[in-house]
């Protein structure tokens, strides 16, 4: 996510304490920042791409006059990284600053009509329609508040904003959807900020603003509205975190506090605009040959992926390892192959040495990505970002379910297109895929608990075994790996099936088996498989429909999951409690979950 910092002071230099507070959000993760001071001669702005010691040994970031200034560190979510994409960003006249954390889900439209009134814009981004639409509202008349409030209300998605003024010198205007917003209250000054560390060197007295709010800080204090003008009455409270827990938001981890994320992050990544995914669909619908490469969980979600095309889209993919792509598929591409490569990073040097083998034999390359700008989106013919945001913890969990969340997107946009939905199948499909945000934040609440129990009865195992069927052997291998990377506990991931093809032979008393077994065509089967490792003594550790008596029955530990989850959505929401059960058993044992031995975030040599 992307990093907001802004200050009102009595006197000094706003500049100078905006550059601070930025450095306690690095750890978000950016890729430019950018500073708009505020004096008597008007607005001033320096930005650029990189660190922010980089871009201040450039451009002397702190040197900006002023008493009244915001900030920013940006996550690419829209435009590749570049000064100009850099925010905060102006509005034709250069009289309005603006910065933004978030999705702006109509910003194509509100751009377009923008632009069909006269406004100029310079930027790739969506948050530069904010700073032109604040701009109209001024220019009918309207104060600088109304003016702001009338700009967050034409807007789709979710935001955190903070606004400045040459209009009102003297005041800062933030407003909040879905994004973290704080205010904090110091000694005759003020701050707004998109997370508490940034505030905590010069103040403790911290106010959490909530969706659909607006807050004003200016030389008479704070005040928080309502959208329709109402006024809120919240007292100030004071942290007792330490900066260090600050930055987790309270978790003990970043790992938890990204899998607590989850449901934002899937929602933020539902608002991929339309067009990229129909370029997109209109590619995987055409090809004849369709390779699904990626390496790690990437490789799972691809797995996932290629059950979905099939079932949805009546589309065959081979999922391959990125690794094995030009020994396995080397002899196999021409110009009418689609390869779809997924990566977290965009950096993965198996993914991308696979993407330059296929590119060069005239294959057509799709990426899915969390980086924009990285190496992969520079070799593709599209790509879509995910808006997962930074991810602190090595081993993956938002970025793997926000990209199952955009491989079932183009699953059912690639159904329409070949014509095997009807456009109120394909809406049915959509709707329960909007709803999978609350079933992942509704599973994470419930089963939390028991997870936490089972992790410490079985982190002291030597083996698991993960089992699923269908799509749910994604989900199984996931669920495994997440298991190594972070306890070091031998994990296996199989499809149910072939246990009894070897795996069985290894079942003891007490040996604990997961089985994922979510109300699918696969239930039958997989009930069989569950009563084959009991009869042998097994543990059984069952997700399954919270309605499902029968599984329940039979197992050791039941972890109920909502049964109204359509069939291929359930790996984004099943994978969440296995999340838990790694991160847990880690914590159990005395390992740090957010730095796993010998393993790195982004794998970028061969």
């Amino acid at each position: 996510m992307c990093g907001i910092f802004g200050c009102l002071l009595e006197d000094g230099h706003a500049a100078k304490v905006i550059l601070e507070g930025l450095k306690k959000l690095e750890y978000r993760g950016y890729d430019s920042v950018g500073i708009a001071t505020l004096d008597a001669r008007g607005i001033h702005v320096k930005k650029d791409k990189g660190k922010i010691a980089e871009v201040e040994a450039r451009l002397s970031l702190s040197s900006l006059p002023g008493n009244l200034g915001i900030g920013h560190t940006r996550w690419a979510t829209h435009g590749a990284p570049s000064q100009v994409n850099a925010h905060p960003h102006t509005d034709c006249t250069g009289a309005i600053a603006v910065v933004h954390n978030g999705v702006i889900e109509n910003f194509m439209q509100l751009r377009s009509e923008l632009e069909g009134r006269g406004h100029k814009f310079k930027s790739a981004t969506d948050t530069e329609v904010i700073a032109h639409l604040v701009e109209e509202g001024i220019a009918r008349g309207l104060p600088f508040l109304k003016a702001v409030i009338e700009a967050v209300k034409v807007i789709d998605g979710s935001y955190a904003i903070a606004v400045i003024s040459v209009k009102e010198p003297d005041t800062i205007i933030c407003a909040r959807k879905e994004s973290p917003l704080v205010i904090g209250i110091g000694d005759r000054t003020l701050y707004c900020a998109s997370d508490i560390p940034a505030i905590l060197p010069y103040t403790r007295k911290v106010a959490v603003i909530e969706d659909g709010e607006v807050v004003v800080l200016s030389k008479a204090g704070f005040k928080i509205l309502k959208l329709d003008g109402t006024p809120v009455s919240r007292a100030p409270f004071i942290v007792q975190w330490s900066a260090e827990e600050a930055e987790r938001g309270g978790y003990p981890h970043f790992m938890l506090k990204e899998i607590f994320e989850q449901p934002l992050a899937i929602k933020n990544t539902l608002r991929v605009p339309k067009v990229y995914l129909k370029l997109s669909s209109t590619i995987l619908s055409d090809s004849k040959r369709l390779f699904l490469v990626a390496a790690g969980t990437s490789y799972h979600a691809g797995l996932a992926a290629s059950y979905m095309l099939s079932s949805l889209a009546h589309i065959s993919s081979t999922p391959v390892i990125a690794s094995e792509f030009i020994s396995l598929c080397n002899n196999t591409i021409d110009e009418e192959t689609v390869v779809l490569a997924i990566s977290q990073s965009g950096e993965t040097a198996d993914t991308l040495s696979a993407v330059r083998c296929a590119k060069e034999q005239g294959a057509k390359i799709l990426s899915i990505t969390n980086v924009v700008g990285s190496s992969i989106t520079r070799l593709s013919d599209i790509y879509i970002c995910t808006q997962a945001g930074p991810e602190v913890g090595v081993a993956a969990t938002k970025t793997f379910t926000t990209q199952l969340t955009t491989l079932a997107l183009l699953a059912i946009h690639v159904s329409m297109d070949r014509g095997l939905l009807t456009t109120s199948e394909a809406q049915e499909l959509l709707d329960n895929l909007h709803k999978v945000p609350g079933f992942v934040d509704r599973t994470l609440k419930e089963t939390e608990p028991l997870v936490k129990k089972v992790s410490d009865l079985y982190c002291n195992k030597n083996s698991f075994y993960f089992l699923g069927r269908g799509i749910s052997v994604a989900t199984a291998l996931e669920g495994a790996l997440k298991l190594k990377e972070i306890s070091y506990i031998h994990a296996e991931g199989y499809p149910a099936g072939e246990s009894k093809h070897g795996p069985i032979a290894l079942i003891e008393d007490g040996f604990p088996c997961v089985f994922v077994a979510p109300p699918d065509e696969t239930r039958a089967n997989i009930v069989g498989n569950i009563m084959e490792m009991m009869a042998r003594g097994a543990h059984i550790i069952a997700l399954a429909s919270e309605d499902d008596k029968e599984i329940e029955e039979l197992s050791t530990h039941f972890l109920p999951m909502p049964r109204e989850v359509y069939k291929y959505f359930t790996p984004i929401v099943y994978i969440t409690p296995l999340q838990l059960l790694a991160y847990y058993s880690a914590v159990t044992l005395g390992y740090d979950p957010d730095k796993p031995r010998n393993l790195a975030k982004s794998v970028t040599v061969l």
